[in-house]
C-alpha cells in the first residue's frame, strides 16, 4: 500500500477542490510513494502527536488542521513548526492534512456533526458549490432541525452530552425565550458564519471560537450561540476517517487515533 493510494481515496471523499482558497491541505511532508502499513490520525500535528507517530513507527500521519499554513523560509530545529516537519521527515513519516475540504465536502465534518446532533432536513449553512460527480451541494456548516424542540439551556446540555464535552459557553440563554428547533452547526471556528445562520433563520448556532462581541451581538439578533470549542466539535474527524479508511482498505492498514483530550480546561 502506497501513500499515494491512501491519498487517492481520501481525495475521493473530500477533493482538494472543496477547500477554501486560503487553506493548505494535501501532502505537506514526506514521500508520496512511501509504503504504508501504519497510520496515525490526529486533529493537530502537535509535538505530542509527532512523538507518538515516531513511537508507533507510523508510516503516515493524517491530521485535520495543516501544520503548515504559511510558506516556511527555513526548516531547522529552531522553530516549533519546522522542528516537527524535520522530525517527521527524519523518521520517514508521510504527513497529510485534510482541512476545509473535509469541513465542506458532503458526508464529512459538517454532516458528521449534524448526524451527532440528530439534525434532519439538512442543507449547507454556507454553500460553496455543487459536487461535479454527484450534483450534491457542499459548503461550510449545516443547518437543520433538532430532533425535538428545546430551550437554549436544554440545547446546550444536549450538545454537551452528544459530544462528550466538559463544558460549553452559551450566549443568548436569557434573550431567546421558549423552545426552538431550527439550528445550525459549524465545527471549528464559526464566527464567519453567524450571518449565514441568521439568514437561514436558525435560532441556535453550535460552533467554536466565538468572541464576546460575536456572542452578545448574535443574542441581540435573537439567535443563541453555543460555543463548544474548536476541538470539541472537530475531534470526530479521527473516528470518521478511521471508519472510512477501514472500509476502503479492509484490513490492509493498521489505523490508530490519538486519544481525545480537550486542550482547554475550566479552572
Amino acid at each position: 500500500m502506497k501513500c499515494s493510494n491512501i491519498i487517492e481515496k481520501l481525495e475521493e471523499l473530500c477533493p482538494l477542490s472543496c477547500a477554501c482558497e486560503w487553506d493548505n491541505p494535501g501532502l505537506l511532508a514526506g514521500r508520496q510513494h512511501k509504503e504504508v502499513k501504519k497510520v496515525l490520525l490526529a486533529l493537530d500535528a502537535t509535538d505530542q502527536v509527532v512523538e507518538e507517530a515516531i513511537r508507533q513507527q507510523a508510516d503516515m500521519l493524517i491530521t485535520h488542521h495543516p501544520l503548515i499554513f504559511k510558506p516556511l523560509k527555513k526548516v531547522n530545529d529552531q522553530d516549533f513548526i519546522s522542528r516537527r516537519i524535520l522530525k517527521l521527515i527524519q523518521s520517514d513519516i508521510s504527513y497529510y492534512a485534510m482541512h476545509t475540504n473535509f469541513d465542506s465536502a458532503p458526508g464529512c465534518m459538517g454532516d458528521g456533526a449534524a448526524k451527532k446532533l440528530g439534525l434532519t432536513d439538512v442543507r449547507p449553512l454556507e454553500p460553496m458549490g455543487i459536487m461535479e460527480k454527484t450534483g450534491i451541494p457542499f459548503g461550510i456548516g449545516v443547518v437543520g432541525m433538532l430532533p425535538q424542540v428545546m430551550t437554549v439551556s436544554e440545547a446546550a446540555g444536549f450538545v454537551k452530552q452528544q459530544f462528550g464535552l466538559p463544558f460549553v459557553t452559551v450566549y443568548g440563554e436569557d434573550e431567546i425565550k421558549g423552545k426552538q428547533q431550527l439550528a445550525a452547526v459549524c465545527p471549528g471556528s464559526g464566527g464567519s458564519v453567524i450571518n449565514n445562520a441568521l439568514e437561514a433563520g436558525a435560532k441556535i448556532l453550535v460552533t467554536g471560537d466565538i468572541s464576546h462581541h460575536q456572542g452578545i451581538d448574535s443574542a441581540a439578533c435573537q439567535m443563541a450561540v453555543i460555543d463548544a470549542g474548536h476541538y470539541g466539535l472537530e475531534y470526530i474527524f479521527m473516528d470518521m476517517i478511521k471508519s472510512y479508511l477501514e472500509n476502503q482498505f479492509q484490513g490492509q492498514l493498521e489505523i490508530s487515533c490519538m486519544p481525545v483530550s480537550f486542550p482547554a480546561k475550566m479552572v
